[in-house]
């Protein structure tokens, strides 16, 4: 296989340096003989660039993986037949500690994986026009759900007249999340991000397109790593540049995966998420009179109380509302898928059998 690497960056020499330990080892025992071990880089349509002490190769996956629809993404560590070097291939993906997903994008149903093994996740927004709570909560919540730990970049401070009154705005509504303000094209303030980029450490930045999450990677690294685009007069906002998620190590030895923006944060599985980013307006409605109160028009409803009193924002509920109702239609949507599917499995069966009962070989020996 060919060297492949979208964009130039330190090679490694070993797999510690980006994020392989002792309990990675415990892992990879199983494997012995002609296996290695690789990061998956980049995850390209039929292969993927894999990072392997001293290079970066690009792989496929074995057909046993095709057949049962096991494909990796960037931050899985992979098991790698390693018997000949012209036909090396990804055989394994080893268990995942943290895998951030969302619900299928579009018509689809079920789980899309972003990412596994993150530690950190920077939700970068422009604290201008980009600015939305409701949009960083669902990236809180899908950020939560993973087992990553979020941070919120207010990045583009240089072009914001009032950036206090934005973190005062998500620590009122959100809670008290870490929030870093920034200016990524002049490097201001990028020193506060010092404490996330610890050697063997890895960190996605996550955010819709144009907030800067490649510039702000070009300050971190000091290298051109990820090419950006210029202003748009009309919004204010930086031109998408960033294609495909991709891992990238520093020369401090911490990695970075950038992503594209995502259209839409469907929240998939994050139920104890949810309850713990609305624990306030959960612990409020335990002091309603009627357990199964909607907090609409109900006499004795504590939470409608606390919206007239001004400790709850009515907003905050509706934005609980929203996402109670769009989980129960992500598992509503992915039972039909299943039922669907299963349907489409027997017909297959069926027919299968219809075809060797009515076939001449079969017919000879009834």
């Amino acid at each position: 296989m060919q060297n492949n690497s979208d964009c130039d960056q330190p090679q490694i020499t070993s797999l510690e340096e980006i994020g392989w330990d002792k309990e990675w080892d415990l892992i990879f025992s199983p494997y012995k003989g002609p296996y290695i071990s690789g990061r998956v880089a980049t995850a390209h349509k039929t292969k993927y660039d894999v990072l392997i002490p001293g290079e970066i190769i690009s792989l496929p996956i074995s057909g046993v993986m095709r057949s049962k629809n096991l494909h990796p993404v960037v931050g899985d560590f992979v098991v790698i037949l390693n018997q000949d070097p012209t036909s090396r291939m990804i055989v394994s993906i080893l268990d995942r500690r943290t895998c951030l997903s969302r619900g299928g994008a579009g018509e689809s149903t079920g789980e899309q994986i972003l990412a596994a093994n993150i530690d950190t996740a920077f939700i970068v927004t422009d604290p201008g026009m980009d600015f939305n709570i409701s949009r960083i909560e669902r990236y809180l919540l899908i950020v939560r759900s993973s087992g990553a730990e979020p941070v919120i970049i207010l990045n583009k401070t240089d072009t914001c007249d009032d950036t206090t009154s934005k973190i005062n705005e998500i620590h009122t509504e959100l809670g008290h999340i870490p929030v870093v303000a920034i200016s990524a094209l002049q490097k201001n303030g990028l020193d506060q991000l010092k404490e996330y980029l610890k050697p063997g450490k890895t960190i996605i930045f996550l955010g819709s397109s144009g907030v800067g999450k490649s510039t702000l990677m070009n300050a971190l690294s000091g290298f051109n790593l990820q090419q950006t685009g210029s202003i748009r007069e009309d919004d204010g906002k930086g031109r998408h540049t960033t294609t495909v998620r991709h891992l990238i190590v520093l020369p401090s030895k911490c990695s970075l995966i950038d992503t594209p923006g995502l259209r839409e944060i469907r929240i998939w599985t994050a139920e104890d998420q949810v309850e713990e980013l609305f624990q306030d307006i959960i612990r409020i409605a335990r002091g309603c009179r009627f357990s199964d109160c909607s907090h609409q028009q109900e006499p004795g409803c504590a939470v409608r109380q606390a919206i007239d009193n001004g400790e709850l924002l009515e907003s905050r509920l509706e934005r609980y509302r929203k996402i109670l109702k769009e989980m129960s239609f992500e598992r509503e949507k992915a039972e039909i898928g299943l039922k669907r599917f299963e349907k489409k499995k027997f017909k297959g069966i069926s027919q299968l059998a219809h075809e060797l009962h009515e076939s001449p070989k079969w017919k000879a020996q009834r």
